[in-house]
Parts: structure tokens; sequence; C-alpha cells
């Protein structure tokens, strides 16, 4: 089973990559995980990625498609795997292809789940941290027993600055220009599997298991 999963920023899409990577024993390979691994490591392409990281630039396509096309090669990827993050343009999802077809293996499908902007600005909007034990809460989903203040230690529960509407609806504005066009290119490919996200957890997993062993 060979999986891309996308989402927008608050859509749950870690969480069912958790629940995936569980059913389906296969490796869950993010381009963050790759890019330090690679840095670590030391390799040609990490090393060219640390130079762009470190000027603050984006790292060109095919320095990306190189350090992941090294991740799926290896021999824990041989029954399948499921990426996460890559493929971001219809460039990179192009290169993942030819990736893929130069292994002589396929792409079943791409898992795409989708939440309303208006639910994905509550989710994100709504976390709040302590400044004592770092602990996390949600003003809707997961509140403090008492109104900003910790349960576990009483501390201070503030609200971070990424997580602010105007830095949120930016995020949320980069992704959807990045994405739609992906999406759109999934789709015409016949590859597109949209799940609705706004749902519980339980049933999200549930319409993609069901979406993925047809």
């Amino acid at each position: 089973m060979r999986v891309v999963l996308l989402g927008p920023p608050g859509a749950g899409k870690g969480t069912q990559a958790e629940k995936l990577v569980k059913k389906y024993n296969f490796p869950h390979i993010s381009t963050g995980d790759i890019f330090r691994a690679a840095i670590k490591n030391g390799t040609e392409l990490g090393t060219k990625a640390k130079e762009y990281m470190d000027k603050g630039e984006l790292v060109p396509d095919e320095v990306v498609v190189g350090i992941v096309r090294e991740r799926l090669v290896q021999d824990d990827c041989g029954e399948g795997f499921l990426l996460d993050g890559f493929p971001r343009t219809v460039a990179q999802a192009e290169a993942l292809d030819d990736a893929l077809e130069a292994m002589g293996v396929n792409l079943p499908g791409v898992v795409n789940v989708d939440v309303q902007q208006d639910e994905l600005l509550a989710r994100l909007t709504g976390r709040r941290v302590c400044r004592g034990c770092s602990g996390t809460y949600h003003i809707k989903f997961n509140p403090p027993t008492v109104r900003n203040v910790c349960d576990k230690c009483g501390g201070e529960l503030y609200q971070r600055a990424d997580d602010t509407i105007e830095t949120v609806k930016q995020r949320l504005d980069v992704y959807r220009n990045q994405t739609s066009p992906l999406i759109a290119y999934y789709d015409q490919k016949g590859l597109l599997l949209t799940v609705d996200g706004s749902r519980e957890i339980e049933d999200v997993f549930k319409d993609i298991i069901m979406l993925l062993d047809k």
C-alpha cells in the first residue's frame, strides 16, 4: 500500500497518519523527518538542502525530490509507505510519478482530508499553551477547568504567535494556493480520494480505510 496524504493545517492529518501506519504497518515519511535525517547523516543532498535552509531560502524541487527518492528506495518501503507533506506542488507530483515509475511501483491513491476554513480557524486559533509546563489545551475541544489556568501546574495559558487568526489565515492561504492545483492534478488522474475531515476521528478513519481498500 502506497499512499499520499493531503490536508490543510488543522485537518487532523497527523492523527490519521498515525492510525494508518498502525493499520498497514508501513513507514510514515514526512519531509521534515527525512530532511533532518539527510542533514544529520551528511548526505550530499542533505548538505545541499542545509545550505539553502541556513540562508532562509526554499530548497529547490530537484533537491527535495532527490531526498524523497533516496528515502523511498530504502528496504522498509518495499511493501509500501505513507507520504506526508510531499508533494506540495504539481512539479513535485510529476517528479514523484517519474520516481515511482523508475522503481516499478504505482500509486493507488491520494487521500485528501478536507475541512472547511471556518472549522480550521476554530481548531487552530483555539489552542492554548501553559507557560509553566508547556501543556496544551483547546478552548473548545479540551478546555482547562479554570479559564487560562493549567490543570497540571497552575501556570498561565497563552496563545502562541503562530496560532493567532492572522497567522493561521496566512498559513491556510499558502496551503490552498499550493495545493489546489495538486488536488486537481490527482483528480484528473483518478487517484484522489476525498474524505470529510470535520467529523469524529474514528469516522474519518473508517472512510479512509474504506476508500483505500477499494
